[in-house]
């Protein structure tokens, strides 16, 4: 009986969440377990879900030997490498949306405190004071907000901005005019953010792009008396710069609630101010609510992977929505197959691999294609590959990946070629689906062929001679292997012919040197698909 497969939850989750991963699951809580104890029990889990505390650096990683997803229950996966789990096939999931609304809230929270001043002046207070004019504020109406990521998380925040009056400008490079044509808002670039807003507030990644995107020279080239606010990820502010560009009052204040440090360093510049900065712990997912809805959100998307293989929000694996994921489905299965069929022709290794698609399908996202050739293409000869590392193990290999596309216009015909180029040659294959999601093969090479992929496939490239079919039928035969169907298409006659035949089973080394031994045979292949 097959068991169940074996989650580690390694931070605190709501109850909720572990009573999803208890069915069908076979879970473990250890929401207190060290760094040393994780590295000693990792081997054993097929599933890791945390949150912030626990980090799943790349020796955590290199020691699972059955670890298929790690589950991060928040927004960010700083403390997860993603790297280390790509190079080794492990799906790393988060949880983006689950704490969106409390993200945003607090976002705003921030902006209105720092133009009121509202932490200091509640301190003063309860210090005994009564000093008004010490904390003479400014209207947040009529002001100018740039936000820098339009996100989920960024969107929200325009909403409540806009609704406060407030003018609201954006940078994000993934973001059209088209797409927020309907929007009280307006797409700029990042120098007419420095240049234009009275707040900044930063709802991006960390990223090589984003670390540190405000620094030195950029505070220098803001608005005089510009105030800034940072609820996504600590490092995307240099914390040094910033603290020089309020001192000298370039900038007029800032809310932060992530640091580059955390917990925030005790010799931080930034604790040297106590009116013109406001510091969280880091708060901005801290609400009842948001802790509930990313424990469900990330038991339920660990769950499904482990048991279905899908998943709603990988961060390592590209993001299909289920309506394209249902167009795309057939075409990723037979992308796998025909790249393994290719595979089995070349006889040397392989250097490049070029993939396209035309007519209709050439408007979608198709990189998921590319991943299912790769992964066809290394299947039997690199182990452990799936779609999650199938670039990296290309790269690695040496092996260069083309991908094209070509739109029709005369009609909308779904077509899919992938070549595979090894050091002696080359081979070509052709296909495409068909009504009722039938996936079918229509060239190799030169031949016409009308297949269908099936597990047993082999095939024999031959001179066009009578007689070719009996001798390769009669070898099977005497061999108690079963032909299920076959097909045979040739150049011109008498020139070269390919004969495909489907079988019931498996065949052995020894009997396709049998076939390949035959009079008239220039190349036999075989092929096991969905091994």
């Amino acid at each position: 009986m097959k068991s169940n497969p074996k989650v580690l939850v390694a931070d605190e989750i709501s109850q909720e969440g572990l009573t999803i991963l208890n069915e069908g699951l076979d879970l473990t809580y250890k929401p207190t377990i060290t760094q040393n104890e994780l590295l000693a029990t990792i081997k054993d889990y097929d599933g890791l879900l945390v949150r912030s505390r626990a980090k799943v650096d790349d020796s955590i990683i290199n020691a699972s030997t059955r670890l298929k997803v790690i589950g991060r229950a928040g927004v960010g996966v700083d403390n997860i490498d993603v790297t280390a789990a790509t190079q080794k096939g492990i799906l790393v999931l988060n949880s983006p949306e689950g704490n969106t609304a409390s993200a945003s809230e607090h976002t705003v929270a921030l902006m209105m405190s720092l133009a009121r001043k509202i932490p200091q002046a509640d301190k003063s207070v309860k210090d005994g004071k009564w000093t008004r004019s010490k904390f003479l504020g400014t209207e947040l109406f009529n002001k100018t907000l740039g936000i820098i990521g339009f996100g989920k998380i960024g969107r929200r925040v325009a909403n409540m901005a806009s609704a406060i009056g407030m003018r609201v400008i954006i940078y994000d490079p993934l973001i059209d005019n088209d797409s927020i044509k309907h929007l009280n808002i307006t797409l700029v670039d990042l120098e007419q953010i420095w240049k234009l807003a009275d707040f900044i507030t930063i709802h991006t990644p960390k990223t090589k792009q984003t670390t540190n995107l405000i620094n030195h020279s950029v505070l220098n080239r803001l608005k005089d008396g510009v105030c800034i606010i940072n609820t996504s990820r600590g490092g995307i502010i240099d914390e040094r710069a910033l603290a020089l560009s309020i001192k000298n009052g370039k900038v007029k204040g800032a809310a932060l609630d992530v640091f580059e440090e955390e917990p925030l360093a005790i010799d931080s510049p930034l604790l040297e101010f106590n009116d013109q900065i406001i510091l969280t712990p880091h708060l901005g997912a801290s609400t009842a609510e948001a802790q509930l809805n990313v424990s469900l959100d990330l038991a339920c998307q660990l769950k499904e992977y482990l048991l279905t293989g899908i998943s709603k929000s990988p961060v390592n694996l590209p993001y299909l929505n289920p309506e394209v994921l249902k167009i795309l489905s057939p075409y990723i299965k037979l992308a796998q197959s025909m790249a393994s069929i290719a595979a089995s022709f070349i006889n040397s290794e392989i250097r490049e691999i070029q993939i396209s698609v035309s007519g209709n399908l050439a408007k979608y996202d198709t990189i998921s294609l590319s991943a299912a050739t790769i992964k066809g293409a290394l299947n039997s000869t690199v182990e452990g590959l799936n779609f999650i590392n199938a670039f990296y193990v290309a790269n690695e290999h040496g092996i260069n990946i083309r991908d094209s596309k070509f739109f029709h216009t005369e009609n909308d015909f779904n077509e899919l070629n992938i070549v595979l180029n090894g050091k002696s040659g080359f081979i070509s294959i052709d296909g495409t689906v068909l009504n009722q999601d039938q996936p079918v093969i229509t060239k190799i090479n030169e031949f016409n062929v009308n297949l269908a992929p099936a597990k047993y496939m082999l095939f024999t490239r031959h001179n066009d001679q009578p007689g070719m079919v009996a001798k390769v039928a009669l070898i099977l035969g005497e061999n108690q292997k079963n032909i299920s169907s076959m097909t045979v298409s040739r150049k011109n006659l008498g020139e070269e012919a390919m004969m495909v035949i489907e079988l019931d089973e498996n065949l052995d080394a020894d009997l396709l040197n049998k076939i390949s031994c035959l009079n008239g045979i220039l190349q036999v292949s075989f092929v096991n698909l969905y091994d």
